[in-house]
């Protein structure tokens, strides 16, 4: 049992993991910019260390800050909370470097989730169902426009090293296709600093369900069932629910079985999400990431 965590993060989050760890009797580290200097989770901690200025660039993701905090407080471990760095697999094998337990998953871990492209292809050979798609390392356009008329029109095309809806395009006939890819490619080159796509046939009446999945450093992974985040506003979630509505017994086990087996195949650690699309009324896709 950890003595002391540092928290690197603010808001919610933070006086979530804080509370949960004075219940355990395990005291905390805040860090905080000069805009949260008299925040409520620098408040919820034992103590609070200054990292930078007000930007999260400036000091939430200056992560050799954060561990220097973390030595300079004797915490023997770091718990990124969600965003930040908590995706960062830089950060998660600098903190190993230095002996600090990263409360996460492994940096291999993150590093096989990271990209879209990469993870559909390492699902697939996990044996985890994916929706009908295009996951190569090809770019050049005539082999995308040749693989969109082969997984059938509508298709979406989405920015494989990209999130909330950004780097994205539905496309519903070939001669729109070309102009799609490019806007989808520039705004990924801008967003992500990657401009590499992948094309999917486009799910036209989804819902989106998640299973919450735990894996121990042995090897061992559960599932904890689902929950329905299909309300959702410019591809961001706004309500989830928990159990799913209208799911059956079975498709809840053979999601749960598909989770453990994504969560297996890169080697997860700790607590994760495994997202799905599932098209009405059955038949279901496979994770686009894993979040935790």
């Amino acid at each position: 049992m950890f003595k002391k965590i540092l928290i690197a993060n603010r808001g919610e989050i933070a006086c979530r993991i804080a509370a949960t760890a004075r219940r355990m009797g395990i005291r905390t580290v805040a860090v905080y910019s000069d805009a949260d200097a008299h925040a409520q989770h620098v408040l919820a901690c034992d103590q609070a260390v200054h990292i930078g200025g007000n930007a999260p660039k400036d000091s939430y993701l200056r992560w050799e800050r954060i561990l220097d905090a973390a030595r300079q407080t004797d915490a023997q471990a770091i718990h990124p909370g969600y965003g930040f760095l908590s995706e960062n697999e830089d950060f998660a094998r600098a903190c190993a470097d230095v002996g600090l337990v990263f409360i996460g998953p492994p940096a291999a871990a993150i590093q096989a989730m990271g990209l879209k492209a990469e993870a559909k292809r390492l699902m697939e050979a996990a044996g985890v169902p994916l929706v009908p798609g295009y996951h190569g390392a090809d770019q050049d356009l005539a082999l995308l426009a040749r693989e969109a008329e082969r997984i059938g029109y509508p298709v979406l095309i989405k920015a494989s090293a990209g999130g909330g809806g950004k780097g994205m395009r539905a496309v519903e006939r070939a001669e729109d296709f070309a102009a799609a890819l490019q806007a989808c490619q520039r705004e990924a080159a801008s967003s992500f600093g990657n401009d590499a796509v992948l094309v999917e046939k486009y799910v036209q009446r989804p819902r989106h369900i998640e299973i919450q999945v735990f894996g121990d450093t042995q090897g061992n992974v559960v599932y904890l069932f689902e929950r329905d985040c299909s309300v959702q506003r410019r591809h961001q979630k706004v309500l989830e629910e928990s159990p799913a509505p209208g799911m059956t017994e079975s498709l809840r086990q053979q999601m749960g079985a598909a989770a453990v087996a994504a969560a297996r195949a890169v080697g997860y650690v700790g607590a994760g999400t495994v997202e799905f699309i599932v098209e009405q009324p059955g038949g279901y896709g496979a994770p686009e990431q894993m979040c935790f």
